[in-house]
């Protein structure tokens, strides 16, 4: 089984938020997999889509502390990091790329380090969302959480579509085995994992 962990804030204040790209995807991958809807499962600090193949986990503990609830799910069904997909916004790639990558570390993202802190390894795969729109500094903390524009969204969307089409593709063969790079939302696949 694999679980797809996508990063967020819970609340209606933070969805459109650059923050939440984890959980725009997703939305998208519950559409395309044909999953039912979200159910908070307190037990687990998230709220949950399943089928047998696949988990769509949405932490609800706020970004910051999603590593603990992506460890009570992985030991609570004694799960390996390696069958961990997690999904989140990188502001140090483009607005309209993405990569995909195993093992690396969290780059300042503080909820990738909460789960690497959690699990105590960086072995899982993370699909990373580009939403750097600018080279300008600003606040990383405002930016954010700051809602995506209308241009930006269309953007967002072009991307989700791709990395859901890889991430359902590798569920149909059990594994992801490339590195997936997207750059101006063209998929390229670069190096072999394997």
């Amino acid at each position: 089984m694999k679980v797809i962990v996508g990063l967020g804030n819970p609340g209606k204040n933070y969805e459109k938020t650059r923050h939440n790209v984890g959980f725009l995807v997703l939305d998208e991958l519950k559409k395309t997999l044909e999953l039912p809807d979200f159910k908070e499962e307190k037990k687990f600090k998230s709220a949950i889509s399943l089928n047998k193949k696949v988990v769509l986990l949405k932490p609800l503990t706020f970004m910051n502390n999603s590593g603990e609830a992506v460890l009570s799910f992985l030991n609570y069904y004694k799960l390996k990091p390696e069958d961990l997909i997690v999904v989140h916004d990188d502001i140090d790639l483009k607005l309209g790329s993405a990569k995909i990558n195993f093992g690396q570390g969290a780059a300042g993202h503080k909820g990738v380090l909460s789960i690497i802190s959690c699990l105590g390894t960086n072995n899982f795969w993370r699909a990373r969302v580009g939403i750097l729109t600018s080279p300008e500094k600003e606040e990383t903390e405002k930016f954010v959480l700051a809602n995506f524009s209308k241009e930006e969204i269309a953007i967002i969307k072009e991307v989700i579509k791709n990395i859901v089409c890889k991430i359902e593709n590798s569920l149909d063969k059990g594994y992801l085995k490339t590195t997936l790079t997207i750059e101006d939302s063209n998929l390229t696949n670069k190096k072999d994992e394997s």
